[in-house]
């Protein structure tokens, strides 16, 4: 199992995950598409150029999945209750169809869970950076982490 149980997620902790990504044209259409978005500023070269950003901005929202996603493998990969949810999302720098990004994980917080007593609760903030190392987006995730089994404890 790739990810961490509860027990092994502590405040401090700095995950750097090693999956970088080009976006394409492919990904950004298919993803706004998918998610409905016609906003013509994700899908229209023409209403781009005529904006502030002069070309297609990448759809928020892939971004944030890419961010987050890639850090599943370092961190929550099958440890995992599920996300309780998102705060503070920030996109200070626009993403463009051709910029490579790569993230971090930071381990901000955590606690017992009151609920259920094989997980606990860590806050994770997630940092997404362009090829030139400029934050292209921030968020912090609440998550429910799976608590290490009593039988693998033992092993």
């Amino acid at each position: 199992m790739a990810g961490k149980y509860y027990e092994e997620l502590e405040p401090g902790m700095v995950f750097k995950h090693t999956t970088r990504r080009t976006v394409t044209e492919t990904d950004n259409l298919l993803f706004t598409v998918l998610a409905s978005n016609n906003q013509p500023l994700h899908l229209d070269v023409e209403f781009a150029k005529g904006t502030i950003h002069g070309s297609i901005a990448v759809n928020s929202l892939w971004t944030m999945s890419f961010v987050c996603g890639v850090s599943a493998d370092d961190t929550t990969s099958g440890t995992t209750m599920g996300n309780l949810g998102y705060q503070e999302v920030r996109f200070p720098k626009v993403v463009r169809i051709g910029d490579t990004l790569h993230s971090e994980t930071h381990i901000i917080e955590k606690r017992e869970s009151k609920k259920y007593p094989n997980a606990g609760i860590v806050t994770f903030k997630h940092i997404g950076y362009n090829q030139h190392d400029e934050i292209v987006m921030t968020a912090l995730r609440t998550g429910m982490m799976i608590k290490r089994p009593v039988d693998a404890a033992a092993a």
